[in-house]
């Protein structure tokens, strides 16, 4: 790999453009992301070229490498960092590791978009419905749209597959993994039951909103942040100080981060995020925002929500009733200050933390980029 594509270093007497310390970590960051879509892009060419290619399945591969590469790398991020917090300093090899999560959460989209039904990922055709467009095109037998759904999820099991493959042959020590892997398992046992319990919801019912954010914070919040921190940090051997620290910090920015989802879910443009407006909505989730416009809206309201939700279909006029009980109950509002709290919160965290100035500033960043993103 070229010098240039290896991850800026975070010291803060390093010169880069602007000098200050946003500069920096704007660069720190995209050269962060460029070598985590770099390892994964290499590592799952060369699986694709061992596995599918020659089993015929060259144009199903290559769907697996755009996918794989194409998404914000917040996790690996987060695992990185967390490896930072051991004060060990820079590593490709735990560069590699972290990119791991990647292929992990591909895994987790691709499923996602199976089980919600969801046309749209990252601006164009979701992975089952590119599948079903590609058995008609080969005019193949059967349900195109059954085999596209069915071979998602069978792709889906390659990513996870390769995404410990990946962490295994990361170049990380043995004995780094070993502390690792309690961690690794606890993200995607949390990941699985988390969406066990999304789909079992009664969305008919709109759940309260502690049950709504125990499930976020099983099936995204601690997936999203605490795991992937925690897992960086175990590898870096990082004491029980920093580990509550950094559990905590994830705990709250995963909840954080799962408020604005659900925020950009109901309100979000679709030119940023690359799905409708309201689409979830449409798809009557029972989301964090949903479950506090329940509780929040007077009664009158409360009950054309609910009767909006029980309908077969959503169309428009069911999106635009929606979006106004949520902003009028002030559930918009009070999500806004549920994020901002938990900002504030892990703010104090990082300001009492064991760690080095420039990994405290790039968390605080982080968590502002994760809960004020517009996609």
């Amino acid at each position: 790999m070229d010098a240039e594509r290896v991850a800026v270093s975070l010291r803060p007497d390093e010169p880069t453009v602007g000098g200050d310390g946003s500069s920096r970590f704007a660069v720190w960051l995209a050269r962060t992301q460029w070598s985590v879509r770099d390892h994964v892009d290499e590592f799952v060419r060369a699986r694709c070229t061992a596995e599918l290619d020659p089993a015929g399945f060259s144009l199903p591969g290559q769907l697996m490498i755009d996918f794989a590469s194409g998404g914000k790398c917040v996790r690996s991020v987060f695992v990185y960092l967390g490896w930072l917090s051991g004060g060990g300093g820079e590593s490709e090899p735990a560069l590699r590791a972290a990119a791991s999560a990647e292929l992990l959460h591909a895994f987790a989209l691709v499923q996602d978009d199976v089980m919600d039904e969801s046309l749209v990922r990252r601006g164009g055709p979701s992975a089952h419905q590119r599948l079903a467009t590609w058995h008609k095109n080969q005019e193949l037998s059967g349900s195109s749209a059954r085999f596209g759904e069915s071979a998602a999820i069978l792709l889906a099991d390659l990513y996870l597959v390769w995404a410990e493959r990946m962490l295994r042959e990361s170049g990380v020590a043995a004995a780094a993994l070993d502390r690792a892997w309690p961690h690794y398992d606890s993200m995607r046992s949390e990941l699985a039951v988390g969406q066990l319990a999304d789909l079992t919801n009664d969305a008919n019912l709109v759940p309260s909103v502690g049950a709504v954010m125990d499930i976020a914070r099983r099936k995204s919040g601690n997936y999203t942040v605490r795991r992937p921190l925690e897992l960086g940090a175990a590898m870096a051997g990082c004491d029980e100080t920093v580990m509550r620290v950094l559990g905590a910090y994830g705990e709250v920015i995963g909840e954080a981060f799962q408020l604005r989802d659900d925020l950009l879910g109901i309100f979000g443009d679709p030119s940023a995020t690359g799905k409708p407006t309201g689409d979830d909505v449409r798809e009557k989730k029972a989301t964090i925002v949903i479950a506090l416009a329940d509780q929040l809206a007077a009664p009158s309201d409360r009950a054309r929500l609910r009767d909006l939700w029980r309908e077969a279909y959503i169309g428009e006029q069911g999106v635009a009733l929606a979006q106004a009980v949520i902003t009028e109950s002030g559930a918009r509002e009070r999500a806004e200050q549920m994020i901002g709290d938990r900002v504030e919160r892990a703010r104090r965290l990082l300001d009492v933390a064991d760690l080095e100035p420039s990994v405290a500033d790039a968390l605080h960043r982080m968590a502002l980029l994760c809960t004020h993103r517009t996609h």
